[in-house]
Formats: C-alpha cells, structure tokens, sequence
C-alpha cells in the first residue's frame, strides 16, 4: 500500500466526498460495470461490422469474413492491451507523458510526407505497412488526455492565469491539432478542442478565458469551412441533403433510409439492405445506421443505453479518484469517448455535419479501436484506486 501525492484540488475540499489531503489508497478491483459494458459493446460491434461489410468484403475480396478477421485480430490485441494498462498504477502516465505527445508529435509530421504517409480518399491520415494502416490522430487524441491531466496537476495554482495556466496548453494542443488539421481531419482536431476546453473547466480555468477561447475556435471553424470547396459542400449539405440525394446529399439521405427502414425492431439481423453498396461506410462511421437498419429504434436505443452507463460511470469513478492526476485521467478519457459517441451518432442521424469519426467500440477500424481499449484499460486503473477509508467502509 502506497501514499498519494498531496494534490489540492481546484474545488472546495469535501465537494469529491473525502477529503482531499493526502490519505492511504489500496489497490482494490476494477470496475466491473465498465468492464462488462466495454465487452458488450466489443461484442456488438464485431457483429454488425460483419453483418455490415460480409458482401462487399466478398466482392472486393472474395472474403466475405475479410474485415471481420482484421477488426477480430485488432479487438484481441486491444483486450490485451486494455487488461495489461488496467494493472498499471495508473501514476505512471505522468512520466510516460512526455514521450508519448512527443512520439505523437513526430509521427503526426511523418504521415504529411508523401512517402511516408498514405494518401485514401485525398487525406493523408495513415501509415500503411503490410496490411496494417496506423492512423496517428487516433493517438494524439488520447495523448491530449494525458498532457493536460499531468499539466493540471503540475500547474493547479496557476490555472486561474491566463500566461501560465491556459496558454501553454493551448498552445501545445494547437500545434497537434493544427497538424491533424493539415491531414485533413477536422473532425479530430474538434474532438481535441473540445477536451481542451473541458479539461480546463474541470480544472479551474476561468469562465472568460474560456468563453474568449471558444469563441475565438468558433470563428476560425467557419473561416476553414468557407475556405475550403468540400467543407462548405459538406455544410450545405447538412443543411439540406435532399437537394441533391442522389451526389452530394447521398450519403446522408442513405443513412436516413436505413434509419426509417428500421422502425422499431429492426429488418432482422443481416437482412438490412442499405450496405448493400448504397450506403457509404456502413461498417465504418456510418454502422450506427446500419443498427438501426437491422436493429431498429429498440436495439440503437439498446445501443445508447450502454454508452450512457459506460459514459456515467466514467465520470463516477473520476469524481471518486484519490487524486487530482486520477480524476482529471479519468475524466479526460470519459470526455474522449462520449465527445465521440456523441458527434458520430449526430452525423448519422443529420444533427450534426459530417465529421468522419467512428463509433467507439463499434465502427470498424483498428486505430481507433485500441487507443479506445487503451484509454478504457486507464480508467479502470484508476477505478482500482480508492481511499483505504472508503474501501473499508464499503467492506
């Protein structure tokens, strides 16, 4: 049994339920409730890529199982990877911190070099080596997490100062994002704007400082929208896809069919219609269309029901870590998933402009899926940690 650091926390002591001084913590289990529900959603999610890509796999590559084995192979890594993480003291990314943003750094530069980078649908996003496609943003992400849960910590007294609490790690999440940005990948570079801003808040920033920064965020968003052709197609398209249902539109009145097609229990399980080469990506960003497709309104509300309560227990186990590194962790990394969930299932159901995100747990690829694993593997470490007071107490 070890000693937690002596961490002040940026709200008043007594509001996280103990108090916040330097206390004894025990290595207890994970939560199970995470655990399980981070299982399911695996579970679901190598199903419908199935269902999703079996005939177009077959006829590209004459292996309808050809995805399935791929997003298999990277779901058994992940478990690996989220069992072994979930083990560590999770204190341990503090000094993995630094390493990692600047490994995340390098490789973000590396993969905008044409001979370096590979180039699918006009962005430069991956690595491809055999049949393996690394895609460094998905990594960034999560180093963003670690970088501003170990500088919130290191600068809590200077986190209500603009010069030496909020700028610095502004400046370092925009050089990332700005990177990502250049791939293009807009919606990931709004994924990591949107835990900068919530992980300040968390930690104490100013409300001003951060109204003045997201406003500043908003105006340069609308400025690279109207700069840019596809952007601002993609906007139009938003607004009004049935002007042009059949091009520019497709995508997204697609995923409208599937979603109506549905009704409430779904078409049956592999009997959706819209994969069948009218609906893009249906194995990828858009699956959530094709669950509602073959699931219907019963089993996408199954679907959101599970991420509410990953999502929920989440912030639980960040509102009851026995340190500021742990709560900030662990919010951070629920931030990270729900942002996600909430942006994809919004593009697919036209709420939101189409961003280019997965679905957590569910959309294939494997980038996402272990840096998602991995993430998940952190907040059940410190899941694990708890007051020695609190755990015998609940004994």
């Amino acid at each position: 049994m070890g000693r937690v650091r002596n961490h002040t926390l940026p709200f008043p002591s007594g509001a996280s339920g103990w108090d916040t001084g330097t206390e004894c913590r025990q290595v207890g289990p994970v939560d199970r409730t995470i655990l399980i529900v981070t299982y399911i959603l695996a579970a679901i999610g190598l199903i419908i890529v199935f269902s999703a890509s079996g005939v177009m796999a077959e006829t590209r590559y004459g292996d309808s199982m050809f995805f399935l084995k791929r997003q298999g192979l990277w779901l058994l890594l992940g478990m690996v990877a989220l069992h072994v993480v979930s083990r560590w003291d999770y204190d341990r990314w503090r000094t993995l911190t630094p390493p990692v943003v600047g490994l995340v750094l390098v490789l973000l530069i590396l993969v905008l070099i044409p001979m370096l980078g590979t180039q699918v649908n006009g962005a430069r996003r991956w690595f491809r080596m055999a049949w393996v496609s690394v895609q460094p943003g998905e990594l960034a992400k999560l180093s963003v997490v670690l970088y501003l849960a170990s500088f919130l910590v290191r600068k809590e007294q200077d986190i209500a100062c603009f010069g030496r609490g909020v700028l610095p790690p502004v400046l370092v999440v925009g050089v990332l994002a700005g990177l990502v940005l250049l791939e293009p990948d807009m919606g990931t570079s709004v994924v990591m704007t949107i835990l900068l801003l919530g992980m300040l808040f968390v930690g104490g920033a100013r409300l001003p400082y951060l109204a003045g920064l997201a406003g500043g965020l908003l105006g340069l968003v609308y400025l690279l929208i109207m700069q840019s052709d596809y952007r601002r197609r993609r906007l139009l398209n938003f607004l009004d896809p049935w002007q042009d249902p059949t091009d520019s539109g497709f995508q997204l009145t697609q995923s409208f069919v599937a979603l109506g097609n549905g009704g409430f229990f779904g078409v049956g399980l592999g009997q959706g219609r819209q994969k069948l080469f009218f609906l893009p990506e249906a194995h990828s960003d858009f699956v959530l269309a094709l669950v509602g497709e073959e699931l219907g309104f019963a089993g996408t509300g199954l679907l959101i029901g599970l991420f509410v309560v990953l999502i929920v227990r989440g912030f639980h186990v960040a509102g009851r870590a026995p340190d500021a590194f742990g709560r900030h962790l662990a919010f951070g990394v629920t931030l990270l998933v729900g942002v996600q969930v909430v942006i994809n299932m919004g593009v697919v159901s036209g709420v939101l402009p189409t961003k280019g995100l997965t679905l957590p747990l569910v959309s294939y690829g494997g980038s996402s899926l272990i840096v998602t694993l991995v993430a998940l593997g952190i907040l059940l470490s410190v899941s694990r940690s708890v007051p020695a007071g609190r755990a015998a107490s609940s004994g």
